[in-house]
Formats: C-alpha cells, sequence, structure tokens
C-alpha cells in the first residue's frame, strides 16, 4: 500500500503547487481512504492508485467543471 501512496502523491503534487501541510493532510487522508478500500478487499495496486488519485481530485474539486472554470459557453 505504501507504494501506491507515494505514486499518489508523486503525481497529485505535480498536478498542483501544494504546500507541505497541504501535501501531508493529503496524505492523511488518501491513506485512510486506501486503508478502507483494502478492508473491502481491493488488492490490486494500480487500481489502489487510480481511485487515491480520483478521490483527492474530488476532493479538492478539480473534476467538477464548474470550479475548474468550465462555463458552458
Amino acid at each position: 500500500m505504501e507504494a501506491a501512496i507515494d505514486r499518489i502523491m508523486q503525481t497529485y503534487d505535480l498536478l498542483a503547487n501544494r504546500t507541505a501541510a497541504a501535501s501531508e493532510e493529503a496524505r492523511e487522508k488518501v491513506t485512510n481512504y486506501l486503508n478502507t478500500l483494502m478492508e473491502a478487499g481491493e488488492k490490486d495496486t494500480h487500481r489502489l492508485t487510480v481511485c487515491g488519485l480520483t478521490y483527492l481530485r474530488q476532493l479538492d474539486g478539480s473534476v467538477d467543471p464548474v470550479k475548474a472554470g468550465y462555463t458552458g459557453l
């Protein structure tokens, strides 16, 4: 699981510059989320990585088209 968390954080930090505190908070959240997935039976490192990145992007709103600046015009 640690390999998945490291890969998630490396990729997530490339998406935008964040403070060390924000990165640490994101790491804690994604660790808790991945623990939940693993307790539910998920063992595939690649799938955990994708799920973790998706989770963090949902938390910061970057998958929301309105927050990303899309107006529909």
